[in-house]
């Protein structure tokens, strides 16, 4: 049993580190230290020889988890991402980002049967205007080649919790599934990475959102997972865009304006109004 302080500190800590993913990713490649493959290709190794050392101190050696399906959704995910951020900020990319898994999930659900109540269709209503507004031509509005890359990243991310949904080892599975990414984003390294410029900060960057805000931010999460009742577990990750969006205003410099302030808060209430009312019914049953 883990106590309520170290519950709290822990999901605390396993958000930050989801948030520091785009906050990393961000500086990175904004800055042009590193290449969007190069950051890639560093970010799922680092991730993948974290989890895999974690796996073996806690299991000894056993036959990798996971599968190459899901190693493939993962990849492109990580590459969708890190290729949004050369013009996307921390603060919207994490928000589309978001939208985009619940999207798919939510897309899924209605495809394997599932039927939506009015509280739930007012939710979705509500997230999807608040997409489209962000999404609109003006000046506040991101770059239409970015956004479309980070739902895509979304998509993929979205694809690979389906796939994994009920893995009895959900560490060993991701551990896994990162270490066959690797032959995905070094493909991508050499079809499109050997020609960018990289510096030693823009590699350290790369390392720590791979090696602690993936490998060990997940570790975290599986195991504060148990502990969590789904309602919590489910609501806690809003949090992760808000985290992102302060944290690119008080460590990157951004600043957010009204129109995606609003469009966020209506995009991340939208999804809570649907998840809250689903999870509420199903422990009902």
């Amino acid at each position: 049993m883990m106590s309520p302080l170290r519950l709290l500190l822990l999901t605390t800590l396993a958000m930050m580190a989801f948030a520091a993913n785009s906050l990393l990713c961000r500086e990175a490649l904004a800055s042009g230290q590193i290449g969007a493959a190069s950051f890639t290709l560093a970010r799922v190794v680092s991730g993948a020889l974290v989890l895999a050392t974690l796996v073996l101190a806690r299991r000894g050696w056993s036959r990798p988890g996971g599968s190459w399906l899901s190693a493939a959704a993962l990849f492109g995910y990580a590459a969708a991402f890190s290729l949004a951020y050369v013009s996307l900020s921390a603060a919207t990319g994490a928000l589309l980002l978001f939208a985009a898994v619940q999207a798919t999930m939510i897309v899924y659900g209605l495809w394997a049967g599932e039927r939506l109540n009015a509280r739930q269709s007012l939710g979705v209503l509500v997230a999807a205007g608040g997409l489209v507004w962000l999404m609109l031509p003006g000046v506040s509005s991101p770059p239409l080649g970015g956004a479309l890359l980070m739902l895509g990243a979304g998509v993929c991310w979205g694809v690979y919790s389906l796939l994994g949904r009920g893995a009895k080892a959900p560490m060993v599975a991701t551990a896994g599934n990162f270490l066959r990414a690797v032959p995905f984003a070094l493909v991508l390294f050499l079809l499109i990475g050997r020609s960018e410029a990289s510096s030693l900060h823009g590699l350290l960057y790369a390392v720590a959102s791979g090696a602690l805000a993936s490998g060990l931010g997940y570790a975290l999460w599986y195991a504060v997972l148990p502990a969590l009742p789904a309602t919590t577990a489910a609501t806690v990750q809003l949090s992760v865009p808000v985290i992102a969006a302060l944290g690119g205003v008080l460590l990157l410099g951004e600043t957010i304006s009204l129109r995606p302030g609003l469009a966020t808060i209506a995009v991340l209430g939208g999804i809570a109004l649907f998840i809250g009312r689903r999870l509420a019914a199903r422990s009902r049953r």
